[in-house]
Formats: C-alpha cells, sequence, structure tokens
C-alpha cells in the first residue's frame, strides 16, 4: 500500500472533517472541572476542562455566552458542558466548541429521568390505551401522601367542599428521600386490598427535581400502573412532570386539583372523556414530537456537513489571536520609543549648561552684558557680571597683572 504524504493543512483538514462527520461528537455533553476560564475582548469564553487523567480545550462563543443562563463557572467547578468536538486548524487542537453550561449533577438526573421515561414509554407503560376510566361519582377515595404535608390538608379542604359525604381512607407513607419508593409501593398495595376503595389520589406538594425524585423510582412507576384501582397523581406545582405522572391513570397539576379531579360536580362524564382524549393527545403529541427531534437532529447533521461553521469558527479564534499579537506588538513599539526618548533626554541634558555650572565653572559678563572670552575685553574698575551654579556674582576689575589687565 502506497504511503500518503500530506501537508500539514491537508492533514489538519482531513481531520476535522473525519470529527465532524462522526455524529457521536456533533452533539455532545463532556463532564469535568473547569479551569483558565478568561473572556478577552472579543467576548469570546476560552476555557479548560480537565480531570485526573486529560484535559480537554473548550472554546464558547460571545451569542451563546450572552444566552447562558445562570452563573458563569469558577475555577474548580464541575460542569458539563454540551457542544460538538472539531479542530482549530491553525493549531491543529482539537477542542469542544460548546454551547451550553451547566452544573454537574443536576444534568445527572435530568439525564437519568428521560431515560427511565423512554424505556417505560416503548414498553407501553404509558400508553393511554391501558389507563383506567376514573369513576364519576366514588363514595370511597383513597389517599396516600404524609400526613404531616400540607398537600393532605388542601387534599381534604377540597373533598369537604365538594363532596362532604365521601369517606376517607388514608395510607400513610414517607413522600421524601431514598427509602420513600418502597413505602409509597406497599401504601398503594394497601389501598388495593380494600374493596371498597373506588380511587387512589397520590399527592405531595411541590419542591425541587431532588425533593420529588422518589416519584421517578422505576418500581414506583409500575406498581402504580399496575394498581387494580384508578390512580390520580397530583405530584409537586404544574410545571413539575414525574414518571409517576405518566404511569398514572390521571395526572393533575397539583394536589388540590387531584381532589377536584377524583369530584367532579357537573357534565361527569365529559369531563372523564375530557381527560381521557386529552391523556391520548398528550402521548401522540409526544410521539409526534420524538420523530420530528429525530427529523431535525438528522438534517441539522446535513446541514453542519455542508456548513460554513468550521472556517467561521477557525477564523474567529484566529482574530483572536491575531488582537493579542498587535496588543503585544504595540506594547513592545511603545516601550522602544519610551526608552529612545529617555536616551534623547539624557543626551539633550548633559550639554545643558546649567549642567556645565554644576562642575564649578562660572559664565563672565562685561559691563555690556558679553559673555567674555579674553581679559583684553575689560579695563580696571569695570563691574562684572558672574553667574554661578548657585546664583549670580559681582565682582570688579581692579588691577592688571602679567600684562593683562
Amino acid at each position: 500500500m502506497e504511503t500518503q504524504r500530506w501537508t500539514v493543512s491537508e492533514l489538519t483538514r482531513y481531520l476535522r472533517e473525519q470529527f465532524e462527520s462522526d455524529p457521536r461528537l456533533q452533539d455532545t455533553e463532556v463532564e469535568g472541572e473547569v479551569s483558565d476560564f478568561r473572556i478577552p475582548g472579543s467576548g469570546h469564553a476560552y476555557f479548560t476542562l480537565k480531570d485526573a487523567d486529560a484535559t480537554l480545550q473548550c472554546v464558547m462563543w460571545r451569542s451563546q455566552l450572552l444566552a447562558h443562563r445562570g452563573d458563569l463557572p469558577k475555577h474548580g467547578d464541575r460542569v458539563i458542558a454540551e457542544g460538538y468536538i472539531s479542530i482549530y486548524e491553525p493549531r491543529g487542537q482539537y477542542q469542544l466548541y460548546c454551547r451550553r453550561l451547566r452544573p454537574a449533577g443536576r444534568g445527572d438526573l435530568h439525564a437519568e429521568f428521560e431515560r427511565l421515561k423512554e424505556k417505560l414509554a416503548a414498553e407501553g407503560l404509558f400508553d393511554a390505551e391501558r389507563k383506567r376510566p376514573v369513576p364519576v361519582s366514588p363514595a370511597v377515595i383513597g389517599i396516600v401522601t404524609s400526613p404531616s404535608t400540607a398537600a393532605l390538608q388542601d387534599v381534604l379542604n377540597v373533598l369537604r367542599r365538594r363532596r362532604p359525604q365521601v369517606r376517607v381512607v388514608l395510607s400513610p407513607t414517607p413522600v421524601q428521600g431514598e427509602s420513600a419508593p418502597p413505602q409509597i409501593i406497599r401504601a398503594l398495595e394497601a389501598l388495593n386490598t380494600q374493596a371498597d376503595v373506588e380511587v387512589i389520589l397520590l399527592v405531595r406538594g411541590g419542591g425541587s427535581i431532588e425533593d420529588l425524585w422518589c416519584f421517578n423510582d422505576e418500581d414506583l412507576a409500575r406498581a402504580v400502573a399496575a394498581s387494580r384501582i384508578p390512580v390520580i397523581a397530583g405530584v409537586g406545582h404544574e410545571i413539575d412532570f414525574t414518571l409517576v405522572d405518566f404511569a398514572a391513570d390521571l395526572r393533575a397539576p397539583t394536589p388540590s386539583a387531584a381532589a377536584e379531579l377524583a369530584t367532579p360536580i357537573t357534565a361527569d362524564h365529559l369531563r372523564a372523556d375530557v381527560q381521557r382524549l386529552s391523556q391520548r393527545l398528550f402521548n401522540a403529541a409526544a410521539l409526534r414530537t420524538a420523530e420530528q427531534r429525530r427529523a431535525y437532529e438528522q438534517a441539522m447533521y446535513a446541514l453542519r456537513r455542508l456548513s460554513p461553521r468550521a472556517a467561521i469558527d477557525n477564523a474567529r479564534q484566529q482574530v483572536d489571536g491575531l488582537v493579542s499579537r498587535a496588543t503585544r506588538a504595540v506594547q513592545s513599539r511603545f516601550a522602544l520609543r519610551r526608552s529612545e526618548l529617555a536616551g534623547l533626554k539624557r543626551a539633550l541634558k548633559s550639554m545643558s549648561p546649567m549642567e556645565t555650572l554644576a562642575r564649578g565653572y562660572a559664565i563672565v559678563q562685561g559691563p555690556d552684558g558679553l559673555v567674555l572670552h579674553d581679559p583684553a575685553q575689560v579695563r580696571p574698575g569695570d563691574r562684572l557680571h558672574i553667574r554661578l551654579e548657585k546664583g549670580p556674582l559681582r565682582a570688579t576689575v581692579d588691577e592688571e597683572q602679567d600684562g593683562i589687565p
């Protein structure tokens, strides 16, 4: 096989194209510790991600930096950087072109949530066809929550107002922490053994993703889906979604809303149908969204292959380098000129008449004010003006000596 010969530019360009043809490197996340985070005058950010064994150079353009929400990372922060890998051709250096930054840890929970959600959805656990209809007018309602929560009081207040004759069966359980999922499962199972319970409200107030994480437990989601009795999930606030919400027969935005859904007052059958249809619409929309996302990603991949982005990215970084070099050159030129000027000042000073006076010499002027160069220019009795370093002096010529007046 004939050996391939490259120029440096050809090889670097070829390697960049190889990087950009790998979809795994064009939409990737890298976790590491931030080092040397800096933003020069261009507004672009440059930093290093490192772990115990390696480092990775990163750049984040000003537009992405301005769109970034949250605090900028500091030296030593652990972050997850999302972006694409390519090569900065002038240096032959591969680096991460970062689109978004987020603190490490919380992003792991989101990723785990999406992984479990996709897994259970693929099994059909969230399908609308398997969801049971919620009874229109239940006489006995089971509640799974902690007895000490405000969510329980909210639910009881709604039930008293809307259906005071309904009987409530509380199956108490912790609703936060690593040990909560198996206890919630046991509370659900306890209600499923009671023949008169017609619907179960699984409720908890709002909180952070960490506070609500027990409701993303895979075994708990399966237990909710397998419940003999229809389950209405009212976990967190309206913007909070957990696996239990998808596995339940009905999802309520809040605990109070769960109690309202369990006790419809008017148009009961219509409300139940609307809820079922809404769930089916949600599932269909989610599936359609996933299909469109895949198509979008394929189109973006094809667009990246044809995009001049790599050349623009390299030019941006080259501009930063040239600006830095120009700044250093101007500063060096100014330093040289200042040194030359200082030398000229010293030379000029050495030629000053005041420097001559400082060495002990004097300037003597005759009565007419002219500087004397020859003793013959004066006569006895003439007044002389003498300039010394420290000031003027007057003298009088009083005799001739050795033929010199």
